[in-house]
């Protein structure tokens, strides 16, 4: 409910009351029972409440009936979420992904009841980049849906090719992931530079963010800033946020973002693993990352973290602290992708001796008569695109 809470003031509402009932199943009208909509009906009156916010997600005749009985608008935490990413979405791929998250959303509500896409009218639940009044029918928002995946083919198409040109290169990759809220946009911050928004909100972070750092053995590494994940994500909205999403499938390594000072670490721990295994990536290569450790102040707690966690480094991303540990982790895992050789290059191959200087990390060098035998340690496919001057 404290989530709930905070999803909503994200969102821009005044919370003005919370209420929890307990039922052994939900009601299949009213999802929390005739009895208590009439309550609510009540406390939103007296309230003057104009929004109720249900952490879990209605079906359509359930919102319906709620509506109808409680003469308030109804919304659930998808559509809060929905919300929340229409507002942060800046790019042309984000606005495609949130419209074709609406949609998705939308559409199994159209059926039966009448409820149309003219709720998009306004308010909370209701912002996106499709947020016209839509009085469309479901053939008419079918047929969106296909343009908008087409769109999104495109601009998959288009990061491919981009993601080519990477490879060429010889670095390495890797995505700073984890549940929303726990400092990721500050860490890329510090480590790169980066100038992302940082703002004290669920979701301030939606397009992805790569820049590139130079660790301290000249490893070139790109470092990816993801969105954030929540309990509860729905899984349409994993699917509609592929694009978003892939740069997690290509990356090298996941450094995974726990903030060390939240009472519900574990949970919110659990959630990200769950949106790993569903990407297919909880395989892949990963540094926890115990973030916000100024806060803590008991040294127990924080040994039982790190007990509780494999591969665990702790920092403060806010105040610098713990970086080194972390770049020496970084390095420790990505040194296992490299190789040791040895090179006999001519001297008019200087540009391939100041690659090697750059990328690689030189352990000697010897000068002959006409070239200069380097050994080094390098990424496999810098080795390989040098392989004709290997010894």
């Amino acid at each position: 409910m404290g989530e709930l809470v905070r999803l909503a003031e994200t969102a821009g509402a005044k919370i003005l009351t919370k209420t929890i009932q307990n039922r052994s199943t939900p009601d299949n009208a009213f999802y929390i029972g005739k009895g208590k909509a009439a309550e609510l009906a009540n406390l939103a009156r007296e309230l003057e409440a104009d929004l109720i916010i249900f952490d879990d997600d209605l079906t359509s005749a359930q919102q319906y009936n709620l509506e109808e009985k409680i003469k308030v608008k109804i919304i659930d935490r998808t559509q809060l979420i929905l919300d929340i990413f229409a507002r942060r979405a800046r790019s042309a791929a984000g606005k495609i992904q949130v419209e074709l998250a609406q949609l998705t959303y939308l559409l199994p509500r159209l059926v039966g009841k009448g409820i149309m896409l003219s709720r998009l009218g306004g308010g909370i639940g209701t912002r996106g980049p499709g947020e016209t009044k839509l009085e469309v029918d479901r053939r008419r928002i079918k047929e969106k849906i296909i343009a908008l995946r087409g769109k999104l083919k495109n601009i998959k198409r288009q990061r491919e090719v981009l993601k080519k040109g990477r490879k060429r290169k010889p670095c390495c990759t890797a995505a700073i992931i984890g549940y929303t809220n726990v400092g990721k946009s500050t860490l890329l911050n510090v480590l790169t530079n980066a100038r992302v928004m940082v703002d004290d909100k669920l979701f301030a972070t939606l397009d992805p963010t790569t820049r590139k750092i130079v660790l301290p053995n000249h490893q070139i590494l790109l470092l990816t800033d993801t969105v954030g994940f929540i309990n509860k994500l729905p899984h349409h909205l994993i699917a509609s946020f592929h694009a978003t999403l892939s740069e997690i499938e290509e990356a090298d390594l996941l450094i995974n973002i726990l903030d060390a000072s939240h009472p519900k670490l574990e949970e919110e721990n659990k959630a990200t693993c769950l949106v790993l295994k569903e990407l297919k990536v909880d395989d892949k290569p990963i540094i926890n990352v115990l973030n916000k450790v100024d806060l803590i102040d008991n040294g127990y707690l924080l040994s039982r973290l790190q007990r509780n966690f494999d591969s665990t480094v702790t920092i403060s991303a806010l105040h610098g602290e713990g970086l080194d540990k972390l770049l020496h982790k970084i390095i420790q895992i990505l040194e296992k992708r490299r190789v040791y050789a040895e090179f006999a290059f001519p001297y008019k191959r200087n540009d391939l001796i100041s690659l090697i200087h750059s990328e690689g990390e030189v352990l000697g060098k010897d000068y002959l008569k006409n070239k200069v035998i380097i050994k080094a340690k390098l990424n496999k496919s810098l080795a390989n695109k040098l392989a004709e001057y290997k010894r």
